[in-house]
């Protein structure tokens, strides 16, 4: 399967999907105009890599400094596909990075961890503002 990559703006996250190498990466920050415009293509490409793998160890990294309650909201539906995978057909590492200074998004990531149990969730501790 193709790659896929939508560079960072102001508002919206870079995606960096290396199918080919099975890593898969959210960086900088999600306040999108339109959420649903941003990550409705974003979860359609991951859908259908997801099918197309089987035994596979996918690692998804998770580095956003700031998302909005709509981008939640997506992420939510994003994080549902990569469980089910994990579920079913894959292993599935969660690394969650997150500056060491910022508490709130690692009890997110510790949140989603709880909610999406079948993902293997790493939390990294790092100076996001150097990304």
């Amino acid at each position: 399967m193709k790659d896929f990559h939508i560079a960072r703006t102001a508002h919206s996250p870079e995606v960096d999907f290396r199918f080919s190498e099975h890593r898969l990466t959210l960086s900088g920050e999600a306040y999108p105009e339109d959420a649903t415009a941003f990550f409705n293509p974003v979860l359609s490409a991951l859908e259908q890599y997801l099918k197309s793998m089987d035994d596979c160890d996918i690692e998804f990294n998770f580095q956003l400094t700031y998302f909005n309650s709509a981008s939640t909201k997506m992420l939510y539906r994003l994080f549902g596909l990569l469980n089910d995978s994990a579920c079913t057909r894959n292993r599935v590492v969660l690394c969650w990075h997150h500056d060491v200074e910022d508490d709130t998004v690692l009890e997110f990531g510790e949140s989603v961890h709880d909610d999406f149990n079948a993902l293997e969730f790493r939390p990294i501790a790092a100076d996001l503002a150097a990304l």
